[in-house]
């Protein structure tokens, strides 16, 4: 893949280059520099094909930070002879946004159209995300909406029905080192970095290319005349750039499934890298701990009755050791679980007789498993006919215990894996008695 940047050629030297960030001098001067989002803006990608169709509808870009999704919406405008308005959903309010659309009515009215593009669009209230809508049926503006934030989450069904959905993808290892290579272009010197230095850099970069471009900066301000950096050094300069990780939002909800599924799908080693992943960004320990034991009851169950007592243990341990000592703890949780049989059967069982339970109402139990305190509910035959399990052959009764209207049913169906192959053989024997003994 090619770099996500073109250099700006001449105005990257000289005075005008002068306080302008790197990423700032680097930025594409039309579509076709943009490579890196080839499915948006290739010869056959979407928006190169909205563009020669002559006619531009309202888009949300959705993706993370820094993979081109403001200078994707800059360049659309001068591409579409469109006037360029922008704002932030963090600055603005409602003020601000009708003093936009009244700009952009008058644009209109003069023949021209307005590209409206809100960076950081789900941060606006339902009642904010409303108020395009007129302004988008009319046509006064075409909006281009950017968020990091799932849309299908963040942002109103009215407006996503009016607009389509652009997936921004994270920069390529290789996109990201030709844009150090454009970037070392640019200032007429090579980066002070030695080779696992530079891929160090470029994996600090998190897939997002002006993240990329500042730690290059950061780097050629710290070196001395004549000094490389291997990694240890280049870690101590930028001092680590944090994971793309926020605990309320789509990074917490992407580690947390992959932890689980990789659980699940029994890979210790997948499970250990996104536990570590989550300690890495600064995820609650407790948090983490309550989905270990969900994971216990959810996904192994009685295959391992052990496995709730372990990550319930791990959990204990971290309160008692605190960090980093008590991580292992969760780490040592997280293997067992990972490698323990699966089974998903009481969670099934469990959510049938749910159903179950709602479905059929407030039945009565059977009388004869009812107790009788007083004469009247002795008169109204509550306990007769109980016989006492303990003092029956194999102590088994073999009596129904569901409410007549109901009849017997079968929630659990413990598969032939791990302690359950156990228990399925008890429930096949006791099946076996209860066909050959009165009820």
């Amino acid at each position: 893949m090619a770099d996500l940047f073109k250099s700006d050629e001449q105005q990257n030297t000289g005075v005008a280059a002068l306080g302008r960030p790197l990423a700032d001098r680097l930025r594409p001067r039309n579509l076709g520099e943009v490579v890196g989002q080839e499915h948006l803006t290739g010869p056959d990608g979407a928006l190169t094909r909205m563009i020669a169709s002559g006619s531009l509808g309202s888009m949300i870009f959705w993706g993370p930070p820094g993979t081109g999704k403001t200078t994707v919406a800059r360049l659309l405008a001068g591409e579409t002879s469109l006037a360029f308005e922008q704002i932030s959903a963090i600055f603005s309010g409602v003020a601000d946004l009708k003093k936009v659309f009244e700009a952009a009515r008058l644009r209109r009215s003069t023949g021209r159209q307005t590209l409206l593009f809100v960076d950081e669009i789900h941060r606006f209230n339902r009642a904010q995300q409303d108020s395009f809508l007129p302004v988008m049926e009319d046509g006064t503006v075409v909006l281009v909406g950017a968020t990091t934030e799932n849309p299908s989450f963040e942002l109103n069904a009215a407006v996503l029905s009016r607009a389509r959905v652009l997936v921004f993808h994270s920069l390529e290892p290789e996109s990201i080192a030709r844009l150090l290579t454009r970037a070392e272009e640019a200032e007429g010197r090579a980066l002070p970095l030695d080779a696992d230095a530079r891929a160090s850099l470029i994996r600090m970069s998190d897939g997002d290319g002006r993240a990329a471009l500042t730690l290059a900066e950061e780097v050629w301000r710290a070196a001395k005349s004549g000094e490389t950096f291997d990694v240890d050094g280049l870690q101590t300069v930028v001092q680590r750039r944090a994971p793309i990780y926020d605990k309320g939002q789509d990074g917490h909800y992407n580690l947390i499934s992959a932890l689980h599924k990789s659980v699940r799908g029994s890979d210790p080693n997948a499970a250990l890298y996104y536990l570590a992943r989550m300690f890495d960004a600064g995820e609650d320990p407790l948090y983490l701990g309550r989905r270990l034991v969900r994971m216990a009851v959810e996904d192994i169950g009685l295959a391992d009755p052990q496995a709730l007592v372990v990550a319930n243990a791990a959990k204990d341990a971290y309160d008692y050791l605190g960090s980093p000592e008590g991580e292992l703890a969760f780490a040592q949780a997280c293997v067992y679980l990972a490698t323990a049989p699966k089974s998903n059967g009481v969670y099934t069982a469990f959510k049938a007789a749910m159903r179950a339970a709602k479905e059929n109402g407030s039945l009565l139990p059977p009388k004869h498993i009812l107790n009788a305190p007083t004469k009247l509910m002795k008169q109204e035959s509550y306990g007769t006919g109980y016989r006492y399990d303990h003092d029956e052959p194999d102590a088994f009764s073999g009596q129904d215990y569901f409410p007549e209207a109901m009849g017997r049913q079968t929630f659990y169906d413990p598969p032939e894996r791990g302690f359950e192959r156990e228990i399925r053989k008890r429930l096949d024997y006791w099946a076996k008695l209860r066909k050959e003994r009165p009820s």
